[in-house]
């Protein structure tokens, strides 16, 4: 039985599916990566305007593709992409509200593992609880290479939260005291997915807000603080 082209990838030749995958929330994001760092993109995906372009960086074929908000449409695109695209790393590049005392606005956070309020993991029937966590290789190669790059950085433990509006007014400090370094909404089923396909994969955040003091990145800086985590991303593809 041929799985491809599946209800949400309209690719119908996995080569043109690179084995990494750049994988940011925001399609117009994926295009934006496509037309200012690739060379030769092409678009491979349109979908539900879940834009996903392959092109080339440095010589290396890479392939960025939105994954839309939350655990479960990164689980679906992930999970395809994974199973019947043949493609061995997907890296998370995304935004990310800091929680921890240190952790500022512009920098990048390296999801060492993430912790979750989801239900994700249920589905695995595992008698016990899964750490979910990213590739070791990979989060060591993206702390050196924004060193290197002079970007700040931070490696740790972040949440993956199903909730945007928490009804739960002191959920972030309760998660704040566990260590928690930022809270996004995706990483955690990546990770899951990753672990389940034997596959690779790493969560890189941007910290756009702080919700504990109300800072937020202006939209200029926010392009700037983006760009340099789509260059750490693309270093390590």
């Amino acid at each position: 039985m041929n799985n491809i082209p599946t209800p949400h990838i309209e690719v119908t030749d996995k080569n043109l599916i690179a084995k990494t995958v750049l994988m940011p929330g925001d399609p117009l994001r994926a295009k934006f990566i496509a037309e200012n760092f690739l060379e030769n993109p092409v678009q491979i995906n349109s979908v539900r305007n879940m834009f996903g372009y392959t092109g080339t960086y440095k010589g290396k074929k890479v392939t960025v593709f939105g994954s839309g908000m939350g655990m479960p449409s990164i689980g679906i695109y992930s999970y395809e992409l994974f199973h019947f695209y043949d493609v061995e790393t997907i890296i998370r590049i995304g935004t990310a509200g800091a929680l921890a005392d240190g952790v500022e606005l512009r920098d990048l956070v390296v999801g060492v593992g993430a912790s979750t309020n989801s239900n994700y993991a249920s589905q695995y029937r595992l008698p016990g609880t899964l750490a979910a966590i990213a590739d070791f290789n990979l989060a060591r190669a993206a702390v050196e290479t924004a060193e290197k790059l002079g970007v700040p950085v931070k490696a740790g433990n972040i949440l993956s939260s199903d909730i945007f509006y928490n009804d739960y007014a002191k959920a972030n400090e309760e998660w704040k005291r566990m260590g928690i370094l930022a809270v996004e909404m995706e990483a955690n089923a990546l990770y899951l997915n990753a672990a389940a396909a034997g596959k690779k994969a790493l969560c890189m955040l941007t910290i756009s807000d702080k919700p504990f003091t109300g800072e937020s990145l202006p939209s200029d800086q926010r392009q700037v603080s983006f760009t340099d985590m789509m260059k750490v991303a693309l270093e390590i593809a």
